[in-house]
């Protein structure tokens, strides 16, 4: 059985999701809104903890935690869900920016860098994930014209969040080249995507995805790291895997 950190929406908002990983034969560490709650999930293999998004400390704490309930941890995976975020902060008010910030853009950004210094001194292989469900802009909807556009557009600190999110990734990704031990998987779920709303089959496709890169004889290069894979489709071509 595998291990996987999770970071992106929180207990219980991502429990179907988490569920979902649970049965592809891995126990998760994530994140909980209550601490109340943190225990009402262990039976499926779902360990949590609260954290302030906006705290490195908090960041390396979760790590460790994650570190020490789960024996095998070697995979990380960071999702971004847009039409989630954009129900949270619907309206661009000035008020709710600074804690759209914490949600969307400081919690990633803490708890990669966290994450990263972590593995350097590990430095034992391991695979992050960044799985993007994106949502359309107001600035999508207007060079849609009469196209379908299958989602409502979402506001502009959401839509900045999101795009931070995929600059963050591909930083990251570029790191496959320097560290021998590092793997890096990039998925992006678009409106126009057939899976686009199952997420039990969005899961089935990243946890095989992350299997096979995991299984792969040759090293990961820089190139396929930083590919943006559509969820559904098959992840850059090169890998030989062991039969």
């Amino acid at each position: 059985m595998s291990d996987i950190l999770l970071i992106g929406k929180e207990l219980p908002d991502v429990l179907e999701f988490a569920e979902s990983i649970s049965l592809k034969e891995r126990r998760i560490f994530t994140t909980s809104k209550n601490a109340t709650e943190v225990s009402n999930f262990e039976a499926e293999n779902i360990f949590s903890v609260t954290w302030n998004k906006n705290s490195a400390i908090s960041a390396r704490s979760l790590i460790i935690k994650a570190e020490t309930k789960l024996d095998n941890l070697d995979e990380y995976l960071f999702y971004f869900d847009a039409p989630y975020f954009a129900s949270k902060f619907e309206l661009d008010k000035s008020e709710e920016v600074s804690a759209a910030i914490d949600t969307m853009i400081s919690s990633y950004q803490y708890a990669i860098n966290e994450l990263l210094y972590r593995l350097e001194q590990k430095k034992e292989k391991a695979i992050i994930s960044f799985l993007i469900k994106t949502a359309s802009s107001k600035f999508d909807v207007l060079q849609a014209g009469n196209k379908t556009v299958n989602s409502r557009p979402v506001s502009n600190i959401v839509d900045s969040a999101q795009m931070a999110f995929k600059a963050l990734a591909q930083n990251v990704a570029t790191l496959v080249a320097e560290k021998s031990y590092l793997s890096v998987l990039l998925a992006q779920n678009l409106p126009t995507n057939e899976l686009y709303e199952n997420e039990k089959e969005v899961v089935s496709w990243l946890m095989n995805s992350i299997n096979e890169i995991k299984n792969a004889k040759n090293k990961q290069t820089a190139k396929q790291a930083c590919t943006w894979v559509k969820v559904g489709a098959k992840i850059p071509s090169g890998f030989s895997l062991f039969k």
